[in-house]
């Protein structure tokens, strides 16, 4: 019975791992501000055929991030956002139709460096952070993520500039990437991905990750700002690390 409803390529054991992993992986991005959609998309690679890998995680994240940004949406900086979402629509629609011949490396090394720069660099002047900037950062990112899949510390990062309370940071985070994951169903369903042949996983997938956002939460709520910035710094390092460090698997191969 259980069979009938897993999209191709999955065996039941390995469909309620990932679902467990749904569970963790949002909590940790509720708690931390960010971390669990890399760790997820790492952890789908080993098991999801590659094909499905980048439509079918964005769809989890935008039902990951849409279940956060509704239990925190009174911390939301809609200033921000309405400055992030014209970017999607356009780093989107420039994605659609560009046909990008860098290798994933090249992606990988530049979000990497980004990342690390936002942490641990001098703070960015006030016309990064305005409106200009936000939407140019939302433009580069959205358009990145249809082909590698892991703009989300590059996003977190820039986010963090421009906020210090821990809530705020991650209800605005969630909401920038809910809307950068919406385009994905898009176009990915034009290009001919059969999203109803994983309709079900999809659906378990995201209803997972909203009980982790749920546990995530509460344990923000235990964080000061401060320590949420000195854990949120750390995590961003080593996810730049990790991207650096296939970068280097695949320029070296």
């Amino acid at each position: 019975m259980l069979l009938s409803f897993l999209p191709p390529g999955l065996t039941p054991d390995i469909a309620l791992l990932l679902l467990a992993c749904s569970v963790f992986t949002s909590m940790v991005t509720a708690a931390l501000g960010a971390g669990g959609g890399v760790m997820l998309l790492a952890l789908m690679a080993m098991w999801v055929p590659p094909a499905a890998v980048i439509p079918v995680h964005g769809i989890i994240q935008l039902g990951s991030n849409a279940g956060r940004m509704t239990l925190t949406w009174r911390h939301v900086d809609w200033r921000v956002i309405a400055a992030f979402a014209p970017g999607v629509v356009l780093g989107a629609l420039a994605g659609s139709l560009v046909l990008v011949s860098l290798p994933p490396w090249a992606w990988q090394v530049t979000i990497a460096l980004f990342v690390l720069y936002l942490c641990w660099g001098p703070k960015l002047p006030p016309m990064a952070l305005g409106r200009g900037g936000i939407l140019a950062a939302s433009a580069l990112t959205s358009f990145i993520s249809l082909f590698v899949g892991a703009t989300g510390p590059l996003v977190a990062a820039f986010i963090k500039q421009i906020h210090t309370d821990r809530f705020t940071t991650v209800a605005t985070f969630a909401t920038a990437m809910t809307l950068q994951h919406l385009p994905k169903a898009l176009v990915f369903g034009l290009a001919g991905f059969m999203f109803r042949d994983w309709a079900v996983f999809l659906a378990a997938m995201i209803a997972c990750g909203f009980a982790g956002t749920w546990l995530g939460l509460r344990l923000l709520g235990r964080l000061g700002n401060r320590a949420f910035r000195n854990v949120f710094n750390v995590l961003l390092t080593l996810l730049a690390a990790r991207l650096l460090w296939l970068a280097w698997l695949q320029w070296a191969g």
